[in-house]
């Protein structure tokens, strides 16, 4: 009898062994759990989505309206194809390089900005017109003839493609919240957590609230080191801000981080006798991003910065890296602006 109940034994034994490998072995394959604890948000890392997966915001199909541009290079106003338009935003705004459903989110993103003009109204500094190709005031443009200057015949030939589709894939495709067009903030990088705009900008926008941003990296400017003598910095300082009082004797003691925003950028600094914000200090000093610490080495202060750029809203590089990890630009963009609906207007 032994036997027979071993050997019965031994069958039930293999067979849950079987089971518990083929589980790991198929689920853990299709759906990989990766939750990254975003406050009221989860990333969960999703490895197998069908790449041919039907877009369930492609609903409209009518005729992309014409927008009126200001040229700020050539300082003349041009009507023009607003997805036309786009390629040339696109291009600007984001590389070729990175994956297509960071491409579309970018693509999106960039529409809803345009839309957000028109229908806000915000003419100012563009001469009447809906938009214009100022980086600094709107978003960055390079018309087709640009780009093939710049880029050359094989980038137009290889990548040029590559924009287009992902610019002609979301064709109408706006991001709202309370039916209305959102300010679609982005940037560059992250320290891997984006920031709720009011912590860095006036306004408040139920939208554009603080994420964990995982991926970021992989980011050519994740962190940077910028250097610069005591004695010019302090002479920067006393020169921008005569109250100030700061000397270069124990300059150490002299300078203090008072508060950091959620995601860790210098909200005040203490530097003398005087309060300043982190982006006076990122703007008098040129750093990549607000979110920094100040080292000293001898007769240099070292600034150890994370991420570039202002924070808010998607980040780039973040967009990218949840494009590698199979994300759709959809699963992209509600992601980093919170609580919005994809809309298709035409």
């Amino acid at each position: 009898m032994k036997r027979p109940i071993i050997l019965l034994m031994g069958t039930m034994i293999f067979g849950i062994l079987l089971s518990v490998l083929i589980s790991v072995l198929f689920y853990g394959k299709n759906e990989v759990s990766n939750s990254i604890d975003a406050g009221t948000k989860k990333i969960v890392q999703k490895e197998d989505k069908d790449p041919y997966e039907k877009d369930p915001y492609e609903k409209v199909d009518k005729t992309s309206p014409t927008i009126s541009v200001y040229n700020s290079s050539t300082n003349k106003i041009e009507e023009m194809d607003i997805e036309t338009f786009l390629y040339g935003v696109l291009s600007a705004e984001m590389s070729s390089d990175f994956s297509e459903e960071a491409l579309k989110a970018q693509a999106v993103a960039a529409r809803t900005y345009i839309i957000y003009k028109k229908e806000n109204n915000m003419t100012q500094g563009h001469k009447g017109a809906d938009i214009c190709t100022d980086s600094n005031h709107c978003q960055a443009y390079f018309s087709y003839n640009e780009l093939k200057k710049n880029k050359g015949e094989d980038w137009i030939k290889e990548s040029y493609p590559k924009i287009k589709k992902a610019v002609d894939d979301t064709k109408g495709h706006i991001l709202t919240y309370d039916e209305k067009a959102i300010l679609p903030l982005y940037f560059s990088t992250s320290s891997g957590k984006t920031e709720n705009c009011e912590e860095v900008f006036s306004s408040q926008y139920p939208y554009l609230k603080s994420v964990s941003s995982p991926y970021e990296e992989q980011s050519p400017r994740y962190y940077t080191e910028t250097k610069i003598s005591k004695y010019n910095f302090v002479n920067a300082l006393n020169k921008s801000y005569s109250n100030i009082s700061l000397s270069l004797d124990n300059l150490i003691n002299q300078i203090k981080v008072l508060e950091r925003t959620n995601a860790g950028s210098v909200k005040t600094i203490q530097i003398g006798d005087k309060k300043l914000s982190g982006r006076n200090i990122r703007t008098l000093f040129g750093l990549n991003s607000s979110n920094f610490d100040i080292g000293f080495e001898n007769d240099t202060v070292v600034f150890k910065v994370k991420g570039y750029g202002h924070g808010v809203g998607m980040s780039q590089w973040g967009a990218e890296g949840m494009a590698q990890k199979n994300y759709k630009y959809y699963d992209i963009l509600c992601y980093y602006y919170t609580g919005i609906e994809i809309k298709d207007i035409y």
